[in-house]
């Protein structure tokens, strides 16, 4: 049986790190919180290690800075600005053991990508293309804006049943990208961009019965504020929480 929080729904560990202009963690705990989950977080400032963690009933991985190429045996590319391994070893270690106590994992942008990594894969450095997944700056020339496109999502796999279809609009604000010849041992693609870009991961058998990665932000008011958009967005948060308990 999963750990619980002791008052309310489950306790959700959710990892802060607000390392990249327009990410705030809040975004994930209100998602969480509103599908019924307590959401916690945990950082590297103050981990311990994970004999120190509290009792929870799952783990979701947030959005930041790019996975360092070294933990994939690449060399790093000019284009991968800001890396932070410290971050990279601490979101492992928290993979690792929600991976042990067979608790669900939801991993969104980076953390689909260290996902991942994590598990044998690899990465595509930097998308030459800024469209259509990567930000971009809007009309005033300071607000960021993300790309939008549809994704495949494949039958049976997890997210259709989430999603209840096989096709969804979400948002885009990402340069690096997982591409099907660098899917790790273990998990599958369970979504792609028309260009190929793959935008979900599940795991491939049920020695992790609840895993679930999207390249896309589900958090993000873009995609919570429009209930065209519910199906990549609140029934994600739903799902994961009601997994959860």
């Amino acid at each position: 049986m999963s750990d619980q929080a002791d008052i309310g729904g489950p306790r959700i560990l959710i990892t802060r790190a607000e390392d990249v202009t327009g990410e705030r963690w809040d975004d994930y705990a209100d998602c969480v919180g509103r599908a019924g989950g307590d959401p916690a977080a945990v950082d590297l400032a103050g981990f311990a290690g994970v004999e120190g963690l509290p009792a929870f009933g799952g783990l979701l991985i947030t959005a930041g800075v790019d996975v360092d190429p070294a933990r994939y045996g690449e060399e790093r590319s000019e284009r991968v600005a800001e890396v932070d391994p410290a971050r990279d070893a601490f979101e492992e270690a928290l993979l690792s053991e929600a991976t042990r106590r067979g608790l669900p994992v939801f991993a969104i942008c980076r953390g689909v990508q260290l996902l991942n990594t994590a598990r044998g894969g690899s990465l595509l450095q930097h998308l030459e293309e800024r469209e259509p997944h990567r930000a971009r700056r809007g009309e005033d020339g300071v607000t960021i804006e993300s790309g939008c496109h549809e994704v495949s999502v494949a039958p049976g796999s997890l997210l259709e049943r989430i999603a209840g279809a096989r096709l969804l609009r979400v948002n885009s604000r990402h340069h690096q990208a997982v591409l099907p010849s660098g899917v790790a041992p273990g998990l599958r693609a369970v979504a792609s961009a028309p260009d190929g870009v793959v935008e979900a991961l599940e795991a491939l058998d049920l020695a992790h019965p609840w895993l679930l990665g999207v390249q896309w932000h589900p958090e993000r008011v873009e995609m919570t504020g429009d209930p065209e958009l519910a199906a990549g967005s609140t029934r994600l948060f739903e799902a994961f929480v009601a997994a959860c308990s």
